[in-house]
C-alpha cells in the first residue's frame, strides 16, 4: 500500500522556514528539480500520446459504453465507502490512543499501524482461504478497510498529538458539550490531516490490483491490467487509464477544496499539557473494539500464513534456494529504490525550501501529481519509451528500480521536505562565516538534522516497494523472483501452503520499517498530557 500524502501540511500541518528567500540563482538545483520533474511526467506524456493515437472519438465511445460505466461505478463507489469507513476507524483510534487514558496505549499505538506491514493481497489472501465467501463488493470493503485504516491513523494521530488544547478548553467554557467540542474543534483541527489521509486511500483504492482480483471485484484498474497484459491490447487499456487519471484528478481536486475553506491554527506558540479523556466505563468498549480490530486486521493473516506453513510441511514448501533469492532480490531493489527516490527528493525540497517563491513551489506542487497515477500506468509508460528511447533498459533491474522511485516519489518527499524545512539556514551561515567548506557543514551540520527526515523516507519507499505487486508484475526482468510475484504466482495456481512463506518473509521484511516509521511519525510533535 501507498503512504504517499498530497503535502507535508496535510500529515504535519504548516511548516515554518525561519530564513528569508536567498537571493542568489541556483542554477544546479534549477536544473535537477527540472530534470526530476521530466521524469514524472512521463507517464502523463505516454497516457496523452496513447489517447491520441487511439483518437478521442474511439475514447468517447469506449467510456461511455455499459461495461466502462459498470468498472467506473464499481471503482467510485468502493473508495467511497472504504474511505469513510477508514475515516471513522482510523480517526476514532487516533483518538482513543493520543487522547485518553486508554490502558496500554503504547502497545495499541504500535498494534494499530503494522497492517501497514502486510500488502493488501495478502490481507486479501487471508481472508479468502479462511473465508471463500469474501468476495465481491463486500469482501472487497472489508479486506481494503483492514488493510488501508493506517493510511488514515497515522497523520490523524501525530494532529491530535500536537494539537492545541486551549481551543477545547474554551469550547467548553462556552457551553458546549464533550461530543460537540470533539466535532466543532478537536477534529477541526486535525481536518488536514484527515483529508490527506483520505486522499492516501482513495488514490491506494483506484490503483489496487492483487487484492481485487483475488476477491474478485472488478474495476478500473484490474480491467486494465487483463487488457494489457492478457489481451494486449494497449489502445483500450491506455483508454481507461485516461479514466483513472482523470478520477485521481478529481480526488486530488476534491480535497484542495475542502482543505482550502478555512484554516484551524494554534491560540498559543508555546508547548502545552494535552488534555486526556477519562474513558470511564467505556475503557472495557474502547479496549474490545481496538483488539477486534488488531485481530481483524493483523490475526487473520498472519493467522492463515502460519496455518498453512503447519498444514504444508516440508513437501510443499518452495525450495529455500528460490525463497531465500526472492527475498534477497526484494530487498535490494526496495533499498535502491529508498536510495534513489531520497536522492531524487533532495534537489527539489532544497529548491523549495531554501529558495521559496511561487515558481518553486508550483514545481514542487508538479511533482506530486504522480501521485494521481496508479503504478500499471507507470509501469506501461517505463516500457513504451524504454522500448523506443532506451533498448538495454527494457525490463531491466534498472528500469524497475526507475518505476519504484517514480511510484513512491511523494513519500520521499515529503519526509525529506519535513526535516530540511525544520533545519535552521542561521546554523549553516555561522559554520560558513567561520571559515568551513560547504560539504563540512553539510557533513557536520546539515546532515545530522536532516538525517531523521531522510531514513524516514528511505523506509517509507523501502516498505512500499517490498510490498508491491502490480508495477513488479509488469515490469520484473525475465527470470527473476521476487517476493511479490512468487507469492503471486503460486496463489493463482491455488498452492496456498507454498505461497505462505513468501508472505511470511514480505511481512518480516516490513515489520522493521513500518515501525521506525511509526516512532518518527510519534515523535514529529512533543507528547504530553493531564488527566481531565
Amino acid at each position: 500500500m501507498s503512504l504517499a500524502a498530497t503535502t507535508e501540511a496535510d500529515l504535519l500541518g504548516p511548516i515554518d522556514v525561519a530564513a528569508p528567500p536567498r537571493t542568489r540563482r541556483p542554477l544546479v538545483l534549477w536544473l535537477l528539480a527540472i530534470l526530476v520533474a521530466a521524469l514524472l511526467a512521463l507517464p502523463l506524456v505516454y497516457v496523452v500520446v496513447q489517447a491520441a493515437q487511439t483518437g478521442w472519438s474511439e475514447i468517447v465511445q469506449l467510456v461511455f459504453r455499459r461495461f466502462t460505466l459498470t468498472l467506473l461505478w464499481n471503482t467510485i463507489r468502493l473508495s467511497a465507502v472504504v474511505t469513510a469507513a477508514c475515516a471513522v476507524i482510523g480517526t476514532a483510534a487516533a483518538w482513543l490512543v493520543e487522547q485518553t487514558d486508554l490502558p496500554g496505549r503504547r502497545f495499541w499505538a504500535v498494534a494499530v499501524v503494522l497492517p501497514v506491514a502486510i500488502p493488501d493481497f495478502v490481507i486479501g489472501f487471508g481472508w479468502v482461504s479462511v473465508v471463500p465467501a469474501v468476495h465481491g463488493f463486500f469482501g472487497a470493503v472489508l479486506v481494503m478497510t483492514l488493510a488501508l485504516y493506517p493510511l488514515i491513523y497515522l497523520p490523524v494521530a501525530a494532529s491530535f498529538r500536537g494539537s492545541d488544547p486551549g481551543q477545547e478548553e474554551v469550547a467548553r467554557s462556552l457551553g458546549l458539550s464533550r461530543l460537540e467540542t470533539f466535532r466543532r474543534v478537536t477534529l477541526a483541527q486535525a481536518r488536514p490531516a484527515l483529508l490527506g489521509g483520505c486522499v492516501l486511500v482513495s488514490l491506494a483504492l483506484l490503483a489496487e490490483y492483487g487484492a481485487f482480483e483475488i476477491l474478485r471485484y472488478q474495476t478500473l484498474t484490474t480491467e486494465i491490467f487483463f487488457e494489457s497484459q492478457r489481451s494486449y491490447n494497449i489502445p483500450v487499456a491506455s483508454s481507461l487509464s485516461l479514466i483513472l487519471v482523470v478520477v485521481s484528478f478529481a480526488v486530488l481536486g476534491g480535497e484542495a477544496l475542502a482543505r482550502g475553506k478555512g484554516r484551524v491554527t494554534r491560540t498559543t506558540r508555546a508547548i502545552r499539557a494535552r488534555n486526556v479523556h477519562r474513558l470511564g466505563r467505556a475503557t472495557a468498549a474502547a479496549l474490545a473494539g481496538l483488539t477486534a480490530l488488531v485481530v481483524l486486521a493483523l490475526g487473520v493473516p498472519i493467522g492463515v500464513i502460519i496455518y498453512w506453513l503447519v498444514r504444508g510441511g516440508s513437501t510443499t514448501l518452495p525450495a529455500s534456494t528460490s525463497l531465500v533469492g526472492a527475498a534477497l532480490t526484494t530487498a535490494g531493489y526496495a533499498a535502491a529504490a529508498g536510495g534513489l527516490a531520497t536522492l531524487l527528493a533532495l534537489p527539489v525540497v532544497l529548491l523549495t525550501v531554501r529558495h521559496p517563491r511561487r515558481s518553486t513551489a508550483t514545481l514542487e506542487r508538479g511533482t506530486f501529481v504522480i501521485q494521481a497515477v496508479p503504478g500499471l500506468i507507470i509501469a506501461l509508460a517505463l516500457v513504451f519509451f524504454s522500448i523506443r528511447a532506451v533498448q538495454p533498459l527494457y525490463l531491466s533491474p534498472p528500469l524497475l528500480i526507475v518505476g519504484y522511485s517514480i511510484m513512491f516519489f511523494p513519500l520521499a518527499l515529503v519526509a525529506v521536505r519535513t526535516s530540511v524545512a525544520q533545519a535552521p539556514l542561521a546554523l549553516e551561515d555561522v559554520a560558513r562565516s567561520l571559515g568551513r567548506r560547504r560539504v563540512v557543514v553539510w557533513w557536520r551540520i546539515v546532515l545530522p538534522l536532516v538525517g531523521p527526515g531522510l531514513a524516514a523516507a528511505f523506509c517509507l519507499v523501502f516498505l512500499s516497494t517490498v510490498t508491491e505487486l502490480t508495477l513488479t508484475l509488469v515490469m520484473v526482468p525475465t527470470g527473476v523472483q521476487t517476493l511479490a510475484t512468487q507469492f503471486w504466482a503460486y496463489t493463482s495456481g491455488l498452492s496456498y501452503a507454498a505461497a505462505a512463506p513468501y508472505a511470511g518473509i514480505m511481512i518480516a521484511i516490513a515489520v522493521l520499517p513500518s515501525y521506525i516509521l511509526g516512532r518518527w511519525f510519534d515523535r514529529l510533535p512533543s507528547r504530553a498530557g493531564r488527566l481531565t
